[in-house]
C-alpha cells in the first residue's frame, strides 16, 4: 500500500517524501513526539508566533534534503536509492533525541546530549525495522566513506540549519534570518567525495553566515529568551535539590518528578531510560509548573508562579564576567525582601555565559569549488565585515523587584 501523503508546509508549500519507510518513521511515536517538543523553548515569551515544533522542522529539512539530492544527481553525482534513503533517515531522525523545551533543558532531565539520545533512538528503530536504518547510522555518525552525506547532516552549511533558520525566521517575524537556501542548494557540488560550494555562491553563503549571527543574538540569544529559559532550569534543579533531601511530596500526575526521582536513585539509567524519556515532552514540564505553583517551598512557588504569568527576572548582560560583591549584594537584596537565608537567596540569582561564532573555520571549513576547479576553504574568501571570532557575553539574572 502506498504511504505516501502530502504535507503543506507554511513555508514549502505541499511537499512529500519519495519512500514509503520514511512515512512509517514519521508515524512512529518516538517520532511523533516531536509534535510536543517546542523547536525554540520559551522564544514564544519573545514572539508570539514562535510555537512551532521539532516535527514541523524535521520534516522541513527532509524536504531540503530531498531537493538537494536532486541537485546533486542533475550534476550527474552517483548517488544510490539506498544512499538517497538513508540520507533521508538520518536527516530525519537528527532531532528525535531532544527534550521536553530543547536546548532549554539540555542535559538536565537525564546527563546526555541529544545527540547521542538521537543515535539511541535511531539504533532502537533499527532493531524495531530489521535493520533498515544501519546506513542512516553510520552517516548520522561520520563513519560512511562518503563523508558528503554526513556533511548535508551535520557541517556548518547543513540542511538543518538552512531550515531552521528559514523557520525559526519565518515563525518570529525576524527578516534577518532569511536566507537563500534555494540558491545554496543549487549551488552544491561533490568533489571526491566531499561537498563543495561553487564559487558564484560566496555572498549566498555569507548571507547565511550573517543570518546566523543575527539570529543568535536577536532571537535565541535574545535577553528575554536567556531570563525565562534560565528560570525554567532553575525550577528543574530546585525540584532535583528537593528530591535529593526527600523535601518533595510526589504527585501522582507529575511525571517530570517521577522521572527525575527514578533517574536520580539509578532506577532510570543509561541503559533503560529511553522508554522513560520518549515520554516527556513539554506538556509535562508545563504541568509541573502548575502542580508546584503553590507549593510551600518559597523557590518553586516563586518560579512557578513567575514563569507562568511570564513576570520574568531582570537580566543584565555584559562582556566581562560580574563581580561576586556585584552578586553578593543583589542576594543580601533578596534575603532582605523575601525574608529567605543566604542558601536560599543564591537560588534566585543566576549567571551564566553565552558564546556564539557566526563562522569556525577550524571546523570542517566550508569548501569552495572556484571557477577554474580549484578547491579553496571559505575563510579565505571571507569579506572582513563578517565577524568569525567568538562573541561571549555574561549574564546574571535576577529578580525585578529587587532592581
Amino acid at each position: 500500500m502506498n504511504k505516501r501523503k502530502i504535507i503543506n508546509d507554511p513555508i514549502y508549500g505541499l511537499i512529500s517524501f519519495p519512500f514509503d519507510h520514511l512515512y512509517d518513521l514519521i508515524d512512529h511515536p518516538y517520532f511523533q513526539r516531536l509534535r510536543r517538543i517546542g523547536q525554540m523553548g520559551l522564544s514564544s515569551y519573545v514572539y508570539p508566533g514562535a510555537n512551532h515544533s521539532r516535527f514541523s522542522h524535521a520534516l522541513g529539512a527532509l524536504h531540503l534534503m530531498n531537493n538537494a539530492i536532486t541537485s546533486l544527481r542533475s550534476k550527474d553525482i552517483e548517488i544510490s536509492e539506498e544512499e538517497h534513503l538513508a540520507v533521508c533517515q538520518a536527516i530525519l531522525l537528527h532531532d528525535i533525541g531532544h527534550g521536553p523545551f530543547s536546548h532549554g533543558l539540555e542535559s538536565l532531565l537525564f546527563p546526555l546530549h541529544h545527540e547521542k539520545i538521537s543515535l539511541d533512538l535511531m539504533q532502537k528503530l533499527n532493531t524495531e525495522f530489521e535493520g533498515k536504518l544501519e546506513l542512516a547510522i553510520k552517516i548520522f555518525l561520520g563513519m560512511y566513506d562518503r563523508p558528503f552525506f554526513h556533511q548535508l547532516v551535520s557541517s556548518q552549511l547543513d540542511m538543518d540549519r538552512m531550515d531552521y533558520l528559514t523557520r525559526d525566521s519565518y515563525y518570529t517575524g525576524v527578516a534577518e534570518g532569511v536566507i537563500g537556501y534555494k540558491r545554496l542548494i543549487s549551488m552544491m557540488n561533490v568533489v571526491d567525495n566531499q561537498l563543495v560550494i561553487e564559487e558564484k555562491a560566496v555572498f549566498s553563503i555569507e548571507k547565511f553566515l550573517v543570518a546566523r549571527h543575527f539570529m543568535y543574538w536577536q532571537v535565541y540569544l535574545h535577553k528575554t529568551s536567556i531570563s525565562s529559559e534560565t528560570m525554567l532550569r532553575e525550577f528543574v534543579v530546585r525540584l532535583k535539590t528537593m528530591l535529593e533531601a526527600s523535601d518533595l511530596t510526589l504527585h501522582s500526575s507529575c511525571f517530570l518528578t517521577k522521572f527525575l526521582r527514578d533517574s536520580m536513585n539509578g532506577t532510570i539509567n543509561e541503559d533503560n531510560y529511553v522508554e522513560r524519556f520518549t515520554e516527556l515532552d513539554d506538556v509535562d514540564v508545563i504541568s509541573s509548573l502548575k502542580i508546584y505553583k503553590n507549593h510551600p517551598d518559597i523557590i518553586l512557588n516563586y518560579l512557578s508562579n513567575s514563569i507562568l504569568e511570564r513576570r520574568l527576572f531582570a537580566i543584565n548582560l555584559q562582556d566581562k564576567p560580574f563581580s561576586s560583591d556585584f552578586v553578593t549584594n543583589l542576594r543580601h537584596k533578596i534575603e532582605q525582601n523575601l525574608g529567605v537565608s543566604a542558601s536560599l537567596s543564591k537560588s534566585l540569582v543566576f549567571k551564566g555565559q553565552e558564546t556564539t561564532q557566526a563562522y569556525n573555520s577550524y571546523k570542517q571549513d566550508i569548501k569552495v569549488l572556484k571557477k577554474d576547479g580549484v578547491i579553496v576553504p571559505l575563510s579565505e574568501l571571507l569579506n572582513l565585515w563578517i565577524n568569525v571570532k567568538k562573541v561571549t557575553k555574561y549574564y546574571l539574572c535576577y529578580p525585578r523587584f529587587i532592581e
